[in-house]
């Protein structure tokens, strides 16, 4: 699946286990704190507080790897910290007080971004520039596999050792990442000169850079608004499977369908980087998803597995759009903070769009649906509204 380049085998190589390990950690937490404390409540809060801190710790990591003259190093100390901080969030269920664990479930949360924007930042740097197109597709596939994978090693590790030691295994897939990150290239020539100037502006640097920039901030509204209407979808999930197949579990299992067709789709994409524009991509994808979840309000079983499956051929290449704008268009003394501030972005849609969501789903399911429609419909027409007054933020880079 990689290059025949060595910093671009192991990059892809640790991009997939550090994915991997954090799409189980999500389930195995909420499985772990649910068995050690009965409370859904409680596992939930535990979930929530390790995802909301990326707000705050994206833009921040950002601006640290892009002041490092090594940020592979600073990208595995991310790693090994964020492993370390889901096994003390493991060791302190049901042993210290609730506070205390959602504590260090917000500090660990913080790290986050690592293992998303802030790896896919490093990329340029690991291929020769003519190969980035091809790179970006598989560095998106990762996520794909890893989607694919994660949920059904967080569950097998879960039924055969037990809720707890699926965290310990996603901790060991993170960790076993970290390797792969101390060997990524180095800054050089004038831009890692520039990186021991003092930070400034450390948290806003990474907006500015897209609110600059007329690709980037399209594309980033594009992604937050698909983001923000995924997340409806996947909060409506467990009910659409007790209504449509008499078990909520039906509804987690659809994931599946839509991270396989993502992945199928990249998959093409690798093959034929060049085939369709990023740009358009990035306006026709939302469009695909609203479709899908217009019929997923249909509520049958059929159109649901139908549904989720057009959403997934829509998100893998949408995301592989995105990678490519934000490499094409990001200054590359600011590279990171512009993917990790995206990242944070986009988790902040997503948790917006299920807060919504589970508020209505209860209610009125296909309208909660019918709202995810119109969301993702929006981002087309929002993508274009956006002024012509930004410039392209484009500076020397390795895209």
């Amino acid at each position: 699946m990689a290059d025949r380049h060595p910093s671009s085998h192991s990059y892809l190589v640790g991009a997939l286990l550090a994915r991997t390990g954090d799409e189980m950690a999500g389930p195995a937490l909420l499985l772990a704190a649910f068995t050690l404390t009965g409370s859904a409540t409680g596992a939930s809060s535990l979930l929530a507080a390790v995802t909301v801190s990326a707000a705050i710790g994206g833009p921040v990591l950002g601006a640290l790897l892009d002041r490092s003259p090594r940020p592979g190093r600073l990208l595995a100390g991310a790693l090994a910290l964020y492993a370390a901080g889901l096994t003390v969030v493991l060791g302190g269920l049901g042993r210290v007080p609730v506070a205390v664990t959602l504590l260090v479930a917000v500090v660990t949360g913080l790290l986050g971004p690592a293992l998303s924007g802030g790896w896919t930042a490093q990329l340029p740097r690991t291929v020769p520039a003519a190969r980035l197109p091809r790179a970006n597709a598989l560095d998106a596939m990762t996520f794909g596999v890893a989607g694919l994978a994660g949920p059904v090693l967080a569950g097998g590790a879960a039924e055969a050792l037990g809720a707890p030691t699926a965290v310990v295994v996603s901790a060991v897939f993170i960790a076993a990442a970290a390797p792969a990150a101390w060997r990524l290239p180095p800054v050089s020539g004038p831009t890692a000169r520039s990186q021991a100037a003092p930070v400034t502006g450390i948290v806003t640097s990474g907006v500015r850079a897209i609110a600059g920039s007329r690709p980037l901030a399209r594309a980033t509204l594009t992604s937050v608004l698909s983001c923000a209407a995924q997340g409806m979808m996947i909060a409506c999930l467990p009910l659409l499977g007790e209504r449509a197949a008499g078990g909520a579990g039906f509804g987690a299992a659809l994931l599946s369908c839509a991270a396989l067709s993502a992945l199928l789709a990249n998959a093409v994409l690798a093959r034929h980087p060049h085939a369709i524009a990023p740009d358009t991509v990035l306006w026709a994808a939302p469009l695909l998803q609203a479709a899908a979840l217009a019929l997923a309000a249909t509520g049958g079983p059929v159109a649901l597995v139908m549904a989720v499956t057009v959403m997934g051929l829509a998100e893998g290449p949408q995301l592989t759009a995105l990678f490519a704008v934000r490499h094409r268009e990001a200054p590359e003394r600011l590279r990171a903070q512009v993917f990790t501030t995206g990242s944070s972005l986009k988790i902040t849609g997503f948790a917006v769009g299920a807060a919504v969501a589970g508020a209505l789903a209860d209610r009125f399911l296909p309208g909660a649906l019918l709202i995810a429609a119109a969301t993702a419909a929006l981002a087309a027409p929002a993508r274009f509204a956006v002024r012509p007054g930004g410039r392209a933020a484009r500076t020397t880079t390795h895209a």
